[in-house]
């Protein structure tokens, strides 16, 4: 496959085009949420779970994820059972554990809410050669190490907003 000439781009445009994408993909998943009956932080925390596959996670793993308590962990986990998304089931490692699973019904209609975007970036993606999706695939994983730590920066207090 032959890749496509591209216009030149400079870091600060590469930026700019991905807040624009990652404010789209906020709204997106806004209304992902609403569709589903969900809020945005059960929907990560949904995320989360569905992408551990055969792997279920813990609580303290969820936790860990979503930067949050584990106490405000158990009121997301309430909410998606009770909404019939997810359920806990005991670690077979350690029975006074629990462990998280989507629930299969629930995870096939999250599936059909996203896959028509997959579709769309798949098709995308046909205009890019395998070099060029590694180099892509590439920065969005640093760029993902880079996010976290900004976060746990503005997180830890160190990271002020300066005067207006």
């Amino acid at each position: 496959m032959q890749g496509k000439t591209r216009p030149p781009a400079t870091a600060g445009e590469a930026i700019s085009r991905m807040d624009q994408y990652v404010a789209l993909g906020i709204v997106g998943q806004q209304e992902v949420a609403q569709l589903l009956g969900l809020n945005v932080t059960d929907l990560t925390c949904l995320g989360h779970i569905l992408g551990a596959g055969d792997t279920p996670l813990a609580a303290g793993d969820l936790a860990g994820l979503l930067d949050l308590t584990t106490g405000a962990v158990t009121g997301v986990l309430n909410r998606l059972e009770r909404a019939g998304y997810a359920r806990r089931v005991p670690d077979p490692a350690d029975r006074r554990r629990v462990r998280v699973v989507a629930d299969p019904a629930a995870a096939a209609r999250v599936v059909a809410v996203y896959q028509p975007m997959y579709d769309r970036l798949a098709t995308l993606f046909a205009d890019y050669t395998p070099d060029e999706i590694a180099v892509i695939a590439d920065w969005f994983g640093r760029a993902a190490v880079e996010i976290r730590a900004h976060c746990a920066q503005v997180r830890s207090g160190k990271l002020t907003a300066g005067e207006a």
